[in-house]
């Protein structure tokens, strides 16, 4: 819009004749107020239909209030699960899971996601990587913190543990408003718990066979104090990384641990000679007894069968004495002269034989060819 000259023709503040200047004679200064009441008509008169009238303002506020509306359109991810709150109130009871929601927009809802799929890890006893057993077998350097991995054992040994554990978000509005530090609470719970599983159990067992049955009531009893305090908190596992005795005093257990290997090995020494003369022992010891039982059985029977022999000679003897006599005189005679040499010459043979011919030695060479 152009400024009207007043009187004459001149600068943009008017003038008459030879005035040039603003402060020259004539001018007069510009009208503010008509200036602002045009400018805001001009305005008006740009947007359709009047931003004035009261339809328009309740136009415009229906679309802020649509827009404010459509902002409480909210996703879920897969494995995540949204926490509502009203007011700052936590309503568990419309926590979502994955997909599209809506829920009161701010200020005075809000829905907070948390991802319940990801497998957090916590380690206790030392910082960073340690030797680990199994499959991934190896040795990474690490940060022993002893204040926490050092505990006592059923039999009064101290055991150097070192473990982690793995969990992850069961429910995530128990996570985020009943337990104001996650992590925190799982490793002091752990640490406990492992605590008292160690107290129960001797070192030995701890360190070799009963490693598994730690780890494994380890994990029960922290999952159920997590579930009492109702931390929406889930343990996968609990992994025993190391289980030994502590750095200043390794070297002694390891002579220990040495002189009860030669002990054993000396026992089973021991049981394997036992085991073997022992039963040649009672081995022999049988076959004394079988051969004293038949000695035994062999004399009885030789026993009575003299017996009933000479019980049969006897009634022999009552029927026919010379009989009997006679006999008797026979065998006992074959029995005297069994085993003696001797020539039987009969006594018709006369005279024909030289008396002092050697038969007797003849008879033994003959015998020896």
């Amino acid at each position: 819009m152009s400024w009207k000259p007043q009187g004459g023709s001149g600068g943009p503040w008017g003038g008459s004749g030879g005035g040039n200047g603003p402060t020259g004679g004539g001018s007069q200064p510009p009208d503010i107020e008509e200036m602002l009441r045009r400018s805001q008509d001009n305005f008006k008169n740009m947007l359709p239909g009047g931003l004035g009238s009261g339809r328009a303002i309740s136009l415009a506020l229906l679309a802020v209030f649509a827009l404010w509306m459509f902002s409480g359109v909210y996703r879920v991810d897969a494995g995540h699960q949204g926490v509502v709150k009203f007011f700052g109130e936590h309503k568990p009871f419309e926590d979502k899971g994955p997909g599209l929601h809506w829920y009161y927009p701010s200020p005075i809802g809000e829905v907070i996601t948390e991802n319940i799929e990801a497998i957090r890890r916590i380690d206790v006893g030392f910082r960073g990587e340690v030797q680990t057993q199994g499959f991934n077998r190896g040795l990474t350097p690490a940060r022993d913190v002893l204040a926490e991995s050092l505990m006592l054992t059923n039999d009064q040994n101290i055991i150097d543990v070192q473990f982690s554990i793995q969990w992850k978000i069961k429910d995530a509005g128990e996570y985020l408003f009943n337990i104001r530090d996650p992590e925190g609470t799982i490793k002091v719970v752990a640490e406990s718990a492992m605590r008292e599983v160690i107290g129960q159990t001797k070192l030995e067992k701890a360190m070799t066979s009963d490693r598994e049955l730690v780890q494994n009531k380890t994990r029960e009893s922290v999952q159920r104090i997590l579930d009492d305090l109702k931390a929406g908190i889930l343990i996968k596992q609990v992994q025993l990384l190391k289980t030994d005795p502590p750095a200043q005093v390794i070297d002694s257990f390891n002579d220990v641990q040495s002189a009860r290997q030669d002990l054993d090995r000396k026992k089973n020494e021991a049981e394997a000679y036992a085991n073997k003369i022992v039963p040649t022992a009672e081995g022999q010891a049988a076959q004394l007894v079988q051969q004293a039982e038949a000695y035994k059985e062999q004399v009885s029977k030789q026993a009575e069968g003299e017996a009933k022999r000479f019980l049969s000679v006897y009634e022999s003897y009552k029927v026919a004495k010379d009989v009997t006599t006679q006999r008797l005189y026979l065998e006992a005679m074959e029995e005297i002269m069994r085993n003696s040499n001797k020539v039987i010459i009969d006594q018709k043979s006369g005279s024909g034989v030289v008396p002092y011919l050697a038969l007797p030695e003849l008879n033994k060479k003959t015998g020896a060819q």
